[in-house]
């Protein structure tokens, strides 16, 4: 077993562990998070929980601590009121009090809506997370956005949380189907392009040796890379923990790519969401002549060498329009992320009728 700590300074101050048997712990690291914690509610989902519940439960009840359970449908379709509302339930028929916690086990649905019922139940509790997708231990987990979905668009309901620790242990990707793994690759390679040239540089040189198909199962490079990514986000919010500034660059490619995923009715992962959304984005960049021709092949070479795609069927009327109702929006404009050399990143606000411009020009 071996662990890195990486200390978040935010309105509360937590470390993120990562390591391997971390999972096996989980009781240790809570006695150490939420001392003050005699219940937990651990929120699983239909995947996971056969995995790691009962190592979970038997890890925390080890140290004292008395378990209650939700667990839901695997899924984005689950990311509403109503299960939420399941887990504040649980934990009001259990009788929890302000000193009592939630774990959320699992990816970044599970943890953005544990996250969300402990924001707001009793006007707020302690969280704790445990990730175990890809894309929950580079990006979800960390930085303290907790929501739900609703029809008109995602994540639209939600608060500020921050946790008291984030557990993340690397032997959890080894769990994942192909596609799981892969969709998180989008949200990796998102810090590569908008901030970490020395990410770049490390996943360019692994692809270029043959090993990108590898990756799931190279523990020593996986703790590197999501070492690196949550390096990188902690960096962004502790600047900007409230997302009015700098933090608005880990958006590259979630504009349009959000709007893809709901108007696919969730059925298209996240993280592949974010893939396409970060080549169109790449491509009108270069249309637009503010990216060179040299930078948008590394780009897209580089999405498309890790297995994601580069584009989808959306029209620029409805990228624009599904962007209108984005939670990033600010008044008439929405804010566009743009890259236009490798390792930086720009906000560019632009109105409904510049956006339509920038995605049809050329």
């Amino acid at each position: 077993m071996s662990e890195t700590r990486i200390h978040v300074k935010a309105s509360r101050e937590y470390d993120v562990v990562i390591g391997t048997g971390l999972i096996s712990r989980a009781g240790s690291l809570m006695k150490e998070a939420v001392p003050k914690a005699t219940k937990i509610l651990i929120v699983s989902e239909t995947n996971v929980a056969p995995l790691y519940l009962d190592t979970v439960r038997e890890s925390l009840t080890g140290e004292g601590f008395e378990c209650v359970e939700y667990v839901f449908e695997a899924g984005e379709q689950s990311k509403n009121i109503d299960t939420v509302a399941g887990m504040w339930g649980v934990m009001a028929k259990a009788g929890f009090t302000r000193t009592d916690a939630a774990v959320a086990l699992g990816g970044g649905v599970t943890g953005d809506m544990a996250g969300f019922a402990a924001a707001t139940f009793l006007r707020g509790i302690q969280v704790v997370q445990i990730p175990t997708s890809l894309l929950a231990q580079v990006d979800a987990s960390v930085g303290g956005k907790t929501g739900i979905d609703l029809p008109e668009g995602k994540n639209q309901v939600g608060a500020f949380h921050q946790p008291s620790m984030v557990i993340e242990d690397i032997e959890c990707l080894g769990t994942l189907s192909e596609d799981k793994f892969t969709e998180g690759l989008g949200e990796v390679l998102k810090y590569a392009f908008i901030m970490d040239t020395e990410l770049y540089g490390m996943l360019s040189e692994y692809m270029a040796e043959g090993k990108a198909a590898n990756l799931q199962h190279d523990r020593e490079m996986l703790i590197r890379t999501v070492t690196k990514c949550v390096e990188d986000k902690v960096d962004v919010i502790t600047g900007d923990e409230f997302d009015t500034g700098r933090r608005q660059i880990l958006n590259f490619g979630h504009t349009i790519g959000h709007v893809i995923e709901r108007n696919s009715g969730f059925t298209k992962d996240h993280g592949v969401c974010v893939a396409m959304g970060m080549g169109i984005m790449t491509g009108r960049s270069l249309a637009a002549g503010l990216m060179d021709q040299d930078t948008h092949d590394k780009i897209i070479s580089l999405i498309k060498g890790y297995g994601l795609p580069v584009t989808d069927d959306i029209t620029p009327e409805d990228a624009v329009s599904g962007a209108m109702n984005d939670k990033k929006k600010r008044g008439n404009t929405i804010s566009l992320i743009l890259v236009n050399r490798i390792g930086e990143a720009e906000i560019v606000p632009m109105t409904p009728e510049q956006m339509l411009e920038f995605l049809t020009r050329g």
